[in-house]
């Protein structure tokens, strides 16, 4: 079970915003980080997501019990390989509105034939989720068990190598 996600956006106020919409919750400041918003989904395990500014990179405290520290990175990327997939309470189409009211790249993609289908939901067009309404999330959930993870990393395994 994941809890809690962070993320560097453009706009976190805004981007906190948006996401307190998309999870049918709230927007709040993050007290101790000014600057920084938490969307909170409001459920039972209490599901957050922070939105940094971008640039902010989180540093090792240097004792024990000291907290990471968050500081500022100018030559920050404002493209990572990091994606979070989430399953949301709205529909497809009321994604699709929020993402056109935003002016977010949406797309509808299949990952697989017999795999499972995902919303890419790009914030500021430049931050992947995978947003998994509830249309489509019995069928994720179906993929991800565990049953269904090992037959695949068996048949991938079975796959020969290719060279370079």
């Amino acid at each position: 079970m994941i809890y809690h996600i962070s993320t560097a956006v453009n706009n976190p106020l805004h981007v906190s915003q948006v996401f307190a919409e998309i999870l049918q919750g709230q927007s709040i400041p993050f007290p101790e980080h000014p600057g920084s918003y938490i969307a909170l989904a409001l459920d039972t395990h209490g599901t957050m997501i922070e939105f940094h500014p971008l640039g902010t990179t989180l540093i090792p405290g240097k004792i024990v019990n000291e907290a990471a520290n968050h500081q500022p990175d100018p030559a920050a990327l404002i493209y990572t390989a990091n994606h979070t997939a989430i399953s949301v309470p709205i529909s497809i189409d009321r994604l699709n509105s929020i993402a056109t009211r935003e002016g977010w790249q949406m797309l509808y993609c299949r990952r697989g034939e017999n795999y499972f289908d995902v919303i890419e939901f790009w914030v500021e067009n430049q931050l992947l989720f995978e947003l998994l309404p509830p249309e489509i999330v019995d069928k994720y959930l179906a993929f991800m068990s565990p049953e269904s993870l090992v037959a695949a990393a068996q048949a991938a395994a079975a796959q020969p190598l290719i060279a370079a």
